[in-house]
């Protein structure tokens, strides 16, 4: 069985995943190996090939990831972000927290401000689907954080939450989160697009 491999060290997020996209989309390959070399890219490459029904391997050298995947080219490709089956008429809110407080002024009373934002969201009933947090929002996402029992219990109830790698990276946060899904840009472009709704909270 033939394989492609992409070099895509150095690349940042969501850039590996664009990549391996492009090929596949281009190739419709049987085999793919995508060489990273940090987990979140890592992390992301895995879910993107294991959605297009790819068995996923790994090899680890020096710091760098070789992620292989290998289907039977018999097979059909999931699409990305494969969404749940939803009645026509159910509206689909995503909700993007892009911060640790909530508005300006006082950093303790907006840090009590977006913990109450955050135990208030499962008012909005079934049309809350999808939470995105980036920068400062994905510290809210490991252990210590006032909003983590709120979060796990939104997962528990079927809300998908979606926490931007690059961010955790940035902070150091990779390997503390507690909740939620890692993931890139492409995915939170995707959410956006297919959601009815988008709300920001920046």
């Amino acid at each position: 069985m033939s394989e492609q491999v992409l070099d895509c060290r150095g690349l940042a997020c969501p850039s590996p995943v664009l990549k391996a996209k492009e090929v596949i989309d281009r190739d419709k390959v049987a085999r793919l190996s995508i060489l990273v070399d940090n987990p979140a890219a890592k992390e992301n490459v895995s879910r993107f090939l294991s959605r297009m029904g790819y068995e996923i391997g790994f090899l680890e050298e020096g710091g760098d990831y070789k992620i292989t995947g290998t289907r039977d080219q018999s097979a059909g490709a999931c699409e990305i972000m494969e969404e749940p089956n939803k009645a026509d008429t159910e509206s689909k809110i995503a909700v993007i927290v892009g911060t640790d407080k909530l508005g300006k002024g006082d950093d303790t009373l907006g840090a009590k401000l977006l913990k109450s934002f955050i135990a208030t969201l499962k008012e909005m009933g079934p049309e809350l689907w999808r939470l995105v947090l980036l920068n400062g929002g994905v510290k809210l996402t490991v252990e210590g954080s006032e909003c983590l029992a709120d979060l796990q219990g939104l997962q528990s109830e079927g809300i998908s939450i979606l926490v931007c790698g690059t961010c955790l990276t940035h902070f150091g946060l990779l390997d503390k989160k507690q909740v939620g899904e890692t993931t890139n840009m492409l995915d939170i472009v995707t959410a956006m697009q297919t959601a009815d709704k988008v709300v920001s909270v920046m």
